[in-house]
């Protein structure tokens, strides 16, 4: 089992950035899959970036040129960093770690406006 806890989450003006970050305790760390999600008031939850245990990484298309989904196995810790933030991209985001099924953190609180 994986316990995780995300950070970074903020209030930001439109095209401002942010890095959120995610702090996993557990063993066989290195073995998951790393997704990062976020679901807005009133929406589904949707897929944002994923990184498998081999490194290859997965943008949604509303992520692509903006995001960038990274880990460090020997930390037990991920990362996204999310440049040009857009109003839609006001949601909590929550990071799982999928092997595979998926624990997840409790989320943190973007919210991107003017």
């Amino acid at each position: 089992q994986v316990q995780l806890v995300e950070s970074g989450g903020g209030l930001v003006q439109p095209g401002e950035s942010l890095r959120l970050s995610c702090a996993a305790s557990g063993n066989r760390f290195s073995m998951y899959a790393i997704n990062w999600y976020r679901q807005a008031s009133g929406k589904q939850r949707e897929l944002v970036a994923r990184i498998t245990a081999s490194g290859s990484k997965y943008y949604a298309d509303s992520a692509k040129g903006r995001f960038t989904i990274s880990r460090d196995n020997a930390k037990n810790t991920m990362n996204l960093q999310m440049n040009s933030l857009e109003r839609e991209d006001t949601a909590v985001y929550y990071c799982g770690a999928e092997y595979p099924d998926t624990y997840w953190g409790k989320g943190t609180l973007v919210t991107v406006s003017l």
